[in-house]
């Protein structure tokens, strides 16, 4: 057998097996088989650059090149459907819709999956494009992120049309949902709301590696084109799911508004066990001829209307409320509740926030309480219901004056709502936090090491600080419960390369408060060492770009307590990087300071990151967006219509790669 033809067997195998797993969630072979299967593929494509296909089954797997999305006029504009709230409502456009016509109709009842819409088109079978619904008149082309998604085919079977197009929803799942924000809670980052803002963000990643590994799933839910297999929409779609497609079984026909009433009111209930989330239901006229009859109005179709779920609400008892310590310090009350079903998920926790929630709310211990997703995974609870209290009212829920962890007595700085612990060298969870944060890929990226490892090696006594992950030994790593030698090894080298980790990491990585990544690499190179900054008065500190006085604030406040500098002569001493090297400074001119920078588009010579890290390295500033403060804009292939637009308004230069590596020095290029 070719190679050629080795190829062509493993995509066509693959492509079956994706089908069956991902679509009629029943697979014939094992994950183990898939993969290696997978990992035969990429190597001969890799052998064998000139048998390439852009909708090989590798394309699943994603690439981790940025690429800025470019904007495409939809061959049919993705109109938004009516909404309505009430039966009464649905009767009023069923009756509207039956003297329109004149006659019998059907009419097509489908879940409204809450996810991001997305148009799709196929030509000869194949994937060529994948636009969001933007607008409605045009919208962003995500083909690369969504052939990630394993629910979407990239090649069809069957008798498929030539060319068509087919929308649906990209959606994110709620298992995979709480898995995602399970690990932003635990890096403290801000948690998604909702699984449709999470399928949303995945899908504008610039990185398609990133949507990959989010698991977003698709259901397909309307078929147009210029020669359709059949006059009704339901038939058209069963037609698309033996192409390949994943079309929903829960859609039903109903030739009666009791029918229609009756598919309401069972998933009214019944949606709260799918494994994806819906708000509502979509009710269509079956015949695309009476489709075409009733028309549109200005902004939606006649032809069809959303009927929305009323935000889910349950009463439950709120049995005692706990409070949680960030790395931060920040100090978050939780409600501890009888177990509650709510949008397909179990709930017995939700978020208090801060005291002045708790004390708006009239909480007592007892109290049965409502709690509401309203479409957001976060439950919250919205009310108290006065009555049921009866003469033996609990106790009054107080927001606590003290770290429920070390005991130190909180403080609540002025402009916040929350409450804090002060006691950053001593608070288990900040301890922990602050090893957690020191570790990350970002700061001094010590592999092998995560958050249920820093607690093992601190539960044992291991480690009472960052500086002590320096003393560890083989030994003392191997005798722990899921450890090994080989794991030992991994850490311990992974900790002494993070000896040459660049000074502006290691100052992001001490997690100083407010001192983040891009603050860092202006502190490190307007501070040639440890010790000028730790010296610097607040004038000093201010006097750096994008420093204000609570940044300064917080740097004076960290090097004025002992613990604190005592551990960072500890990490000197160590070995870690604080100072400046030659290399770093002499890398560093002023020939773009005082320039803000606008990046947009796809480059040859160099990746946006590298870009940026140039401009930085030069004294320019990066900036997300055009205003009028932009200098000038560094334009790869396929700069956003948008981009553009507004730059030529505002009459802002735009450079290309070789115009904008000609202003820098020559050694850089």
């Amino acid at each position: 057998m070719t190679p050629k033809e080795q190829i062509e067997r493993l995509r066509a195998q693959l492509h079956r097996h994706n089908h069956n797993y991902y679509v009629l969630n029943a697979p014939e072979i094992s994950d183990q088989a898939f993969d290696e299967m997978m990992h035969e593929l990429q190597t001969l494509e890799a052998a064998y650059p000139q048998y390439d296909d852009p909708n090989s089954p590798t394309a699943r797997v994603g690439s981790d090149l940025n690429k800025e999305f470019t904007q495409v006029a939809h061959r049919y504009p993705m109109l938004s459907l009516g909404n309505t709230y009430s039966e009464g409502e649905v009767s009023e456009w069923y009756e509207r819709t039956r003297r329109a016509l004149g006659e019998d109709f059907e009419v097509c009842a489908e879940l409204k999956y809450d996810g991001t819409s997305i148009s799709l088109t196929y030509e000869q079978g194949k994937l060529v494009r994948a636009v969001t619904r933007g607008d409605g008149e045009k919208g962003d082309d995500v083909t690369d992120n969504v052939k990630t998604i394993r629910a979407i085919p990239l090649v069809l079977r069957g008798d498929y049309l030539p060319e068509f197009e087919i929308r649906g929803e990209i959606l994110m799942p709620w298992e995979v949902f709480e898995a995602l924000n399970r690990e932003r809670e635990a890096r403290e980052e801000p948690l998604f709301a909702n699984p449709r803002n999470a399928a949303s963000g995945t899908l504008k990643q610039q990185n398609s590696a990133i949507v990959a590994s989010r698991h977003l799933d698709a259901y397909l839910y309307y078929l147009l084109g210029e020669t359709l297999p059949s006059d009704g929409h339901y038939e058209n779609l069963q037609t698309a799911q033996t192409w390949g497609f994943k079309i929903s079984d829960r859609m039903k026909k109903c030739t009666t508004l009791a029918e229609i009433f009756e598919y309401i009111a069972y998933w009214d209930t019944e949606r709260k066990n799918l494994p994806v989330a819906t708000d509502g239901i979509v009710l269509k006229v079956n015949s695309l001829r009476q489709q075409q009859q009733l028309g549109f109005t200005a902004k939606s179709p006649r032809w069809a209307i959303a009927y929305k779920f009323q935000a889910e609400r349950a009463l439950t008892r709120l049995n005692r409320v706990t409070y949680q310590v960030g790395r931060t310090g920040a100090v978050t009350p939780v409600a501890n509740l009888d177990p509650v079903q709510l949008s397909g998920t179990v709930v017995k926790r939700a978020s208090l926030h801060n005291a002045d929630i708790i004390e708006g709310l009239d909480l007592h211990i007892g109290d049965s309480v409502y709690v509401e997703k309203g479409g957001e995974i976060i439950p919250k609870i919205t009310g108290v219901d006065v009555e049921a209290r009866g003469m033996l009212m609990g106790e009054k829920v107080r927001f606590i004056t003290h770290c429920p962890e070390c005991g130190s007595k909180l403080i609540r700085y002025e402009g916040e709502a929350a409450h804090y612990c002060p006691n950053e060298t001593a608070c288990p969870p900040q301890i922990k936090g602050k090893m957690e944060h020191f570790i990350s890929r970002r700061a001094m990226n010590i592999d092998g090491l995560g958050p249920e490892t820093i607690d093992l090696f601190y539960q044992q006594g291991l480690i009472k600080n960052v500086a002590d992950l320096y003393t560890l030994s083989a030994d003392q790593i191997e005798r722990l419960e899921r450890m090994g030698k080989k794991s030992a090894e991994n850490i311990l080298q992974s900790i002494r390369a993070s000896l040459d980790v660049p000074f502006e990491r290691v100052l992001f990585a001490l997690g100083i408060r407010f001192v983040g990544e891009t603050v860092a690499k202006k502190l490190a190179k307007a501070f040639s060492d440890i010790d000028q900054l730790a010296s610097a008065d607040m004038d000093t500190l201010t006097a750096v770009d994008e420093i204000g006085t609570k940044i300064a604030q917080s740097i004076r406040a960290y090097f004025a307590n002992p613990q604190n500098s005592a551990l960072v002569e500890r990490l000197r001493q160590i070995g870690l990087q604080f100072r400046r090297t030659e290399a770093d400074r002499s890398g560093y001119t002023d020939t773009l300071a005082g320039q803000t920078i606008v990046i947009s588009g796809v480059f040859m010579q160099h990746s946006r990151d590298q870009y940026k890290a140039l401009i930085e390295q030069h004294g320019g500033k990066n900036a997300g967006s055009i205003s009028a403060k932009t200098s000038f804009i560094l334009a790869g292939d396929n700069m956003g219509p948008a981009k553009l637009e507004k730059a030529r308004k505002l009459g802002i230069r735009i450079l290309d790669e070789e115009q904008f590596l000609a202003m820098l020095p020559r050694q850089t290029e």
